[in-house]
């Protein structure tokens, strides 16, 4: 019988391993999972490594949040993009705590705001308030991207998103970047999509917004981004060597001359599309905005109202968002542009290194040799999304317009990356 009664439990045992597919993998803890393997092969296949440098972009109305990891020539590309599962508010800033608005702007994120014990799953805090928003006297705090898909205030993603998310971040840091950047964006900022919100009070903002997007869609390298006179400024440096104030008037300032001549040249094409869409979407569809600061006050009372239990409205309150789209302006003409663009002083790559330095968020490093195969599509993962393809591709075209910088088997520096990319 005993005999018996061992073969039984032996027998079970057996059936009971067969039968379990967990492996080491799934029962890791959470904020340690690894990437997939596929996901890893593409980043080796786009010449990155494991650990290299990210960045993420966040759109609003597109519902998209990208990853973006250096390259060994130095340059982003992206590897990942997921449908966001929820955002809450409208678009348009946040303006102050309550207003249930996800933030816009450009946010950097430390390893102090990882967090692998979220009651969300895993989550890190974007950033908010940075330096613009308390000049501009914008508060809220805990603003994330988060799993569990529930948003009041944040980018809330599934549990499989956010741990593959969280994942390359987590590898970022270990590879050695101290800081990652997070630009969050209205929408994709093409001229079509500026015209249509032309006459919205928000539309200065995104205006500002814009040019650290077009920066980074010339350069494919994360913008320095700096606050003076409560607005961003990006890749720029004081002429004098001045430290930049958020609150103080922005003193004389200057950036790479070949920087201005690309962004130049970008910006007249842009002026072009810019008022040909003007003129063609005078009924186009607007998503819902945030009516600046009044708005803003009204949906927060409405908050806390909510949260003591009073009788409130099913929905938070707004004010309805302006239709009209304004008269198209007349074409700029170039020397309008070149006039724009030599208000900041041109000067040598090499009068700005140190300050471009930050651009990537890290220290001089070398990055280790990566496989420089031809680059491929990302192939999606598990919850991974690829990017929106209903826009067709212009990113060659843009890159184009800066000097591309050397490539090779071994990384260069980044100070060779920046006076590569910014040289004249």
């Amino acid at each position: 019988m005993t005999r018996l009664i061992k073969y039984a439990f032996l027998l079970s045992t057996a059936l009971a391993l067969a039968a379990c597919n967990e492996t080491l993998e799934d029962i890791a803890p959470k904020a340690e999972r690894q990437l997939p393997a596929r996901v890893v092969q593409t980043m080796k296949a786009k010449g990155m490594s494991k650990t290299s440098p990210v960045m993420m972009r966040i759109f609003k109305e597109e519902g998209k949040l990208e990853v973006w990891k250096a390259k060994t020539n130095g340059r982003y590309d992206i590897i990942a993009s997921y449908d966001i599962c929820k955002w809450s508010g409208q678009l348009g800033p946040k303006f102050t705590e309550g207003d249930r608005q996800a933030p816009e702007g450009f946010y950097t994120v430390r390893p102090g705001q990882m967090n692998p014990k979220s009651s969300y799953y895993l989550a890190f805090n974007i950033g908010f308030p940075n330096a613009y928003d308390q000049a501009n006297g914008r508060t809220g705090k805990h603003l994330m991207v988060h799993g569990a898909c529930s948003s009041a205030g944040c980018y809330s993603m599934t549990d499989e998103q956010i741990s593959e998310i969280y994942a390359f971040a987590r590898d970022s840091f270990k590879g050695g970047q101290r800081e990652f950047q997070v630009q969050a964006f209205p929408f994709r900022m093409t001229a079509e999509n500026m015209a249509r919100y032309r006459s919205d009070p928000n539309y200065d903002f995104w205006k500002m917004l814009k040019e650290g997007y077009d920066h980074f869609e010339l350069t494919k390298i994360p913008p320095k981004v700096d606050v003076c006179g409560k607005r961003y400024v990006f890749n720029r440096e004081a002429v004098d060597g001045e430290r930049l104030s958020p609150t103080a008037a922005c003193p004389p300032m200057s950036q790479p001359e070949s920087l201005l001549t690309a962004y130049r040249q970008y910006q007249a094409q842009y002026d072009i599309a810019f008022n040909k869409a003007l003129k063609a979407q005078s009924t186009a569809t607007r998503s819902e905005t945030i009516a600046g600061h009044e708005e803003a006050r009204l949906v927060a009372d409405w908050s806390k109202r909510r949260a003591r239990g009073e009788k409130v409205s099913r929905l938070p309150p707004n004010i309805p968002s302006p239709t009209a789209v304004a008269e198209a302006p007349q074409p700029a003409s170039t020397p309008a542009v070149a006039a724009t663009a030599s208000a900041y002083t041109a000067e040598p790559a090499s009068r700005l290194q140190n300050a471009l330095e930050a651009v990537a968020g890290q220290p001089e490093q070398q990055q280790p040799a990566e496989s420089t195969a031809a680059a491929v599509a990302p192939v999606p993962a598990e919850g991974v999304v690829p990017s929106p393809t209903a826009r067709p591709d212009t990113s060659a075209e843009r890159t184009a317009s800066v000097p591309a910088p050397a490539t090779g088997g071994q990384a260069p520096s980044l100070r060779r990356r920046i006076q590569n990319i910014f040289s004249r």
